[in-house]
């Protein structure tokens, strides 16, 4: 099951991630739990592989991560109406 918070947070920074060019921040939320169903993190939307991989890709690849993570949360979100937008100390 997914937090529904976290999918909304994910969509949120996936947009201000995509307007990075560099140094482009982690996804984690802290809320760390693989999906058995889908394969996906709980908090995050990142694959095993995805995570794995985060702390040696290039800013490209990682730019390529939230372009797939915005997608996850617009998949498991489709309401484009989110109930609050988070503050940046939620992020």
């Amino acid at each position: 099951m997914f937090d529904q918070n976290a999918i909304k947070t994910i969509a949120f920074r996936a947009g201000l991630a995509r307007a990075s060019g560099q140094n482009v921040p982690s996804p984690c939320v802290a809320i760390c739990h693989m999906d058995a169903a889908s394969g996906l993190c709980a908090g995050c939307l990142r694959t095993l592989d995805e995570i794995a991989l985060w702390s040696h890709s290039s800013d490209t690849e990682k730019q390529r991560i939230w372009a797939a993570l915005a997608q996850r949360a617009n998949d498991l979100n489709p309401d484009p109406q989110p109930a609050g937008h988070p503050t940046e100390s939620d992020l």
